[in-house]
């Protein structure tokens, strides 16, 4: 049984991104493509063992290399989507990126047959057949797995404000679910997801790894899908809050602020801080506020007894750790309000054309 090692949390800093895609045909819908993008072709050679597919057969992954600075995740995003793109139209399809895909019917939609999500399937039923959901997941290297772990704890807080940001999902299914972030609720009707509960330490996350293999609860680590957890196989803290976007730039934004907080929670570990005692049913209304209002969500403080606008926070945390990407998603339109207008004023056509990468 491999659970991962405490040394694999060796070196601090580095960058991964992991992106989950729509395979849409020339009007933007959704169509079964894994069988010509994954199973049938061989790749471009940047995306060989960095493609893969999710449990719907119109999803698709992709990894950037692990790199060491920003502007190298920069580069590494575009050059992973474009070689994605190009595969994509060569056999016939496009790519689309959102949190969920507006005119995607999960009943009208095939699964893929891979045997680990068929078990899936079987074991979780309903939550996971409706699972059309696509997110951003952000790796960054942590030198130590005990302060993986505390940086992870600490990082609860703090994803509420990525999700209020990152929200791109008000459809699902076919309807305006009244939500921001569609995706993040629907999400976490499945088992092992959503926020979790703080971890004393290493030994005591891979002890609940461990448990829960054998257990049968899951199959392998990879089952455990919280909000945040440290990666005992890449040697990471992993976000995995944010919805998928098609502008690349709101994905780095995400990125950038994401690797802020890890390196200062990092350095304030080291310094012997001792970590937060945030009730988890706090952590838990501050989500269902990010995905409910998005850019208009009121926040419950560090101390609940107040509350504090995302527009405040996001102010707060520009100035504290150096940091613009995040204001300027703030002062741009969201992606749900972007979705929701454009669906209004040129319809479903235009909306499916406009999630749609270059």
């Amino acid at each position: 049984m491999d659970l991962g090692s405490r040394d694999a949390f060796d070196r601090a800093g580095t960058l991964g991104i992991e992106e989950e895609f729509f395979i849409v045909d020339a009007d933007g819908r959704p169509t079964s493509g894994i069988d010509e993008l994954v199973y049938g072709s061989e790749p471009p050679e940047l995306l060989e063992g960095r493609l893969d597919h999710e449990l719907f057969r119109f999803v698709i992954e992709t990894q950037t290399p692990t790199v060491d600075s920003l502007r190298a995740a920069h580069e590494a995003l575009d050059d992973v989507r474009s070689a994605l793109v190009e595969h994509a139209n060569r056999h016939g399809f496009d790519i689309a990126a959102a949190g969920l895909h507006p005119a995607a019917k999960w009943r009208e939609l095939d699964h893929a047959e891979k045997p680990r999500y068929r078990e899936q399937l079987e074991r979780i039923q309903y939550p996971q057949h409706r699972n059309t959901t696509a997110g951003v997941h952000v790796h960054v290297g942590v030198d130590d797995a005990d302060k993986a772990v505390w940086i992870a704890n600490e990082l609860r807080w703090y994803l509420p404000i990525m999700l209020a940001l990152s929200a791109n999902s008000p459809y699902w299914n076919g309807f305006d679910t009244g939500l921001q972030s569609a995706r993040a609720k629907i999400f976490e009707a499945l088992p092992n997801t959503g926020v979790p509960t703080a971890f004393e330490d290493f030994e005591s996350f891979r002890a609940f790894e461990r448990t829960m293999v054998e257990t049968g609860s899951i199959n392998d680590r990879g089952e455990l899908w919280f909000d945040v957890r440290p990666h005992s196989e890449h040697g990471t803290v992993e976000v995995r809050t944010p919805d998928g976007q098609a502008d690349p730039d709101r994905v780095l934004a995400f990125v950038e602020y994401t690797e802020a907080l890890v390196e200062d929670l990092g350095a304030r570990y080291d310094d012997g801080e001792a970590g937060s005692d945030h009730r988890r049913e706090f952590l838990d209304e501050n989500k269902w506020r990010a995905l409910r209002y998005g850019h208009d969500a009121e926040l419950l403080a560090a101390d609940p007894a107040e509350t504090v606008s995302l527009g405040e926070l996001v102010d707060r945390e520009r100035s504290r750790l150096g940091v613009s990407g995040i204001a300027d998603l703030y002062d741009g339109e969201s992606g749900a309000t972007r979705q929701r207008r454009l669906r209004e004023e040129a319809g479903l056509d235009a909306l499916c054309a406009s999630l749609v990468l270059e």
